[in-house]
């Protein structure tokens, strides 16, 4: 691990778990799902990242598995906000968005902070590339919802944070296989690192 890791995710949770809560107000205040979905991804983030503090120093096979914890939770937060947006669809409520707009770029203030924090640290085996990536995705997704707000502003409808909100779910779960497919790699890498060191040769 880098000199700081530690410190830097640190930073990160506190950045993460803060905001989403803040998010999550701001979500309920303007009756945007998209903010809502992108609060708790911070919030979401925070924990993970969390976890990712307490894998510093285990093994490459259990900093795996704590990948494959992430990847499931990541996924499952994707299907948790389609199912939100869909049942938002069936209710028709409104959008306000000045309050979305202002939120959301809060948002990516934090998210671009969080990110730059991590940029000396994003590479490394899958636990660390998954704290990378959901830092990464947050600012991208606060980019987007900022873009929903403008829209929903001009066009007075609410199908521009309808669609933010699925594409968010999308990127999740785009983002919780990635996460997943490095883990598995890593855990054949410790499988035959282990054979390797007991002496038998690795298949």
């Amino acid at each position: 691990m880098a000199p700081g890791y530690r410190r830097a995710l640190m930073v990160v949770v506190a950045l993460n778990v803060g905001f989403g809560i803040v998010e999550m107000i701001g979500g309920f205040l303007s009756g945007s799902q998209a903010l809502k979905a992108d609060a708790l991804d911070f919030i979401g983030d925070g924990l993970i990242t969390f976890l990712g503090v307490l894998a510093i120093g285990w093994s490459l096979a259990w900093r795996a598995r704590s990948a494959l914890m992430q990847s499931v939770f990541l996924g499952a937060l994707g299907l948790g906000v389609i199912g939100n947006t869909i049942a938002r669809i069936l209710t028709e409520q409104p959008v306000e968005a000045g309050i979305m707009g202002a939120v959301a770029a809060m948002a990516l203030a934090v998210n671009v902070t969080a990110a730059v924090i991590l940029v000396p640290h994003r590479s490394g085996d899958a636990n660390v590339r998954a704290v990378w990536l959901f830092s990464r995705n947050d600012a991208i997704g606060n980019a987007a919802v900022i873009l929903a707000a403008v829209l929903v502003a001009r066009t007075g409808a609410t199908w521009p944070d309808t669609i933010m909100a699925l594409a968010i779910a999308g990127l999740f779960l785009h983002s919780a296989w990635e996460i997943a497919r490095d883990a598995l790699r890593d855990l054949v890498q410790a499988r035959s690192d282990r054979r390797g060191e007991d002496g038998t040769p690795p298949k």
